[in-house]
């Protein structure tokens, strides 16, 4: 599916091409099985079977919750590196490179403040997510960027909040839209700029169609509503001319343990 998906995508008259292999993705699902499916046996079925008190099972469900915390970032982290990895443009690999303890800090911390400010911090985590994956990510040795900072995002946030039930929900069209083109516009490659002009309206059709399609032919519309999907999101997205006479191959290692724990875990259910 990647490889169908990358090899239609087409930038500046080259395809991109998806290298990685279902043996590859087989054995990292094994791996991501042991990985988290023996502690949630061990921290919650065992006290069970075996009677264990109230309170020694309350502290292994906050042991499991916490387990959580921490295999979710790193199968986000594992998930990007491989993907990058086995993704190329004009024989050029992709890489990530950011350290997967720096990730986690940031995803537990987000995910703390988040809940200890009703939501408000939730702008701002979800602002230094990518900003971490995009800032360590390269192509070749060219390093992409990311500088935006998320407390732009808070005021949007909030209002959308404010008029999410006088909108009956539409109201979070408009801010994914503004999320989006946020998100866009801080990226860059080298003196790159990306830019977006995706509308709330326009992602509300998109999402809302799909869904519909999806359920009126019990999943069948799936495959198609992928292909829009992406289809969607590159047509609202520009980027300005590429210098990329310097970039040579520099590719690096990565296993698919991270891509397997996270479509376990579903903490990535993306296809690029």
């Amino acid at each position: 599916m990647r490889a169908y998906l990358l090899g239609g995508t087409e930038l500046d008259g080259d395809r991109l091409a998806y290298h990685g292999t279902g043996k590859e993705l087989l054995i990292g699902f094994a791996k991501g099985v042991v990985v988290f499916f023996v502690p949630v046996v061990l921290l919650s079925i065992v006290p069970q079977l075996y009677g264990f008190p109230d309170s020694v099972t309350s502290s292994l469900s906050m042991l499991l919750y916490l387990l959580g915390l921490l295999l979710v970032p790193l199968a986000m982290v594992g998930a990007r590196r491989y993907r990058l990895s086995r993704s190329s443009w004009r024989g050029v690999r992709f890489s990530f490179r950011g350290a997967a303890r720096e990730f986690v800090g940031i995803f537990v911390v987000g995910t703390i403040l988040t809940s200890l400010t009703l939501g408000i911090y939730y702008p701002v985590f979800v602002t230094r997510r990518p900003a971490f994956m995009i800032s360590h990510s390269y192509f070749g040795p060219g390093k992409f960027d990311f500088d935006g900072r998320g407390r732009e995002l808070i005021g949007p946030f909030l209002l959308m909040a404010l008029l999410f039930l006088p909108t009956l929900g539409l109201s979070w069209f408009w801010f994914s839209a503004r999320r989006n083109r946020f998100f866009t516009e801080h990226t860059r490659f080298g003196a790159t700029r990306f830019r977006s002009t995706v509308t709330g309206r326009r992602l509300a059709w998109l999402q809302i169609s799909n869904v519909v399609a999806i359920v009126l032919t019990l999943g069948l519309a799936w495959p198609w509503t992928v292909v829009r999907s992406m289809r969607f999101t590159f047509r609202y997205l520009t980027l300005g001319p590429i210098d990329v006479s310097d970039i040579r191959q520099d590719a690096q290692a990565a296993s698919a343990t991270g891509e397997g724990l996270a479509g376990l875990l579903d903490a990535d259910f993306g296809v690029s």
